[in-house]
């Protein structure tokens, strides 16, 4: 197999990329990404690709659009380099908020650069929990949708007994599916917070619906951006009796203030993994955090499509997707 694949990096997502390829027991591609004076990106590959199936591994995350510009010139490199098929895959898909107009006089982003990456000439796209499902038909190309729920699950289920009493908790409405689904998995209870986004940076949080008194709460959620949802959240369940509050997120995004939000609220611990690099920006939380990794998950989806087979297994054991 190793003859005839190979999975290359971007300059946020060598660690995973190499995690990845260890798992599948294969050499990582080389190449190499560099910048002009004048901020201009370069992808040189430094391996063979003709006829090969060739997969990138990029999360289009912070800086989102120097790592987006990444993509495509990765992509653009491969097709001239006469790859037989390249599979862009994003842990984490940048932009993936912008999926509707909300207003007047705004644009749908997550659809443009659905349409940057098929310009692009990618065959095919791998994403982990996108911010809604629905950005699966912006591509004009398969995407396979991943659930990072089964990772979370594996780790959750080692801590189960020193939890006691769970209950599920989605901080906002549109993740109630996963949260669910997830306290299904775990012989949990539901709760339900539902909230208001003023502003990108502020939420407003409203009421709890259901019963959190003398339990530990888990909060799930495909990311924590700026933490203010989770956070308002956690001091709300805190204020109704619950007896600890954890937090699951797929993505890490941790941008502004989260750092100091989160260090400073009642959350005992953060659970992440590693669609983004988390590295010593993570510093603060450090004794509240615990990253696991999407490198095995990753890596059988990429055997199913070198293969040919079908990539249904990896839904099974899964809490669904945010709609």
């Amino acid at each position: 197999m190793e003859a005839e694949i190979k999975i290359f990096a971007g300059r946020n997502s060598k660690v995973l990329a190499k995690n990845i390829c260890d798992s599948m027991g294969i050499e990582m591609g080389r190449a190499r990404t560099s910048l002009f004076p004048d901020g201009e990106v370069f992808v040189k590959l430094e391996d063979d690709v003709r006829g090969r199936d060739c997969y990138v591994v990029i999360s289009t995350c912070d800086p989102v659009n120097d790592n987006l510009m990444e993509l495509l010139v990765f992509c653009d490199c491969l097709r001239r380099a006469s790859a037989k098929r390249i599979t862009m895959v994003m842990p984490y898909f940048g932009y993936g908020r912008q999926d509707r107009k909300e207003e007047g006089r705004v644009p749908i982003t997550a659809k443009l650069v659905a349409n940057m990456i098929t310009a692009a000439k990618a065959d095919r796209i791998v994403a982990i929990d996108l911010h809604a499902a629905q950005i699966q038909g912006f591509f004009d190309i398969p995407v396979d949708h991943l659930s990072a729920t089964p990772v979370f699950f594996k780790h959750i289920q080692s801590i189960r007994q020193e939890l006691g009493d769970l209950c599920l908790v989605s901080p906002d409405v549109g993740n109630v599916k996963v949260a669910e689904g997830m306290a299904n998995l775990l012989d949990a209870d539901l709760a339900i917070i539902n909230k208001r986004r003023l502003t990108g940076e502020t939420v407003a949080v409203g009421n709890l619906i259901g019963d959190v008194r003398g339990k530990s709460v888990l909060m799930f959620d495909d990311m924590i951006s700026t933490g203010g949802t989770v956070v308002q959240a956690a001091e709300l369940v805190m204020q109704e009796g619950a007896n600890e509050v954890l937090v699951a997120a797929t993505h890490p995004v941790l941008a502004g203030k989260a750092m100091e939000k989160l260090a400073s609220s009642p959350i005992s611990r953060v659970m992440v993994t590693d669609t983004i690099p988390c590295g010593p920006r993570c510093d603060p939380i450090m004794d509240k955090l615990v990253v696991l990794s999407v490198d095995e998950l990753l890596g059988d989806a990429i055997k199913c499509i070198h293969e040919n087979k079908s990539i249904s297994a990896l839904f099974k054991g899964t809490a669904g997707a945010k709609r």
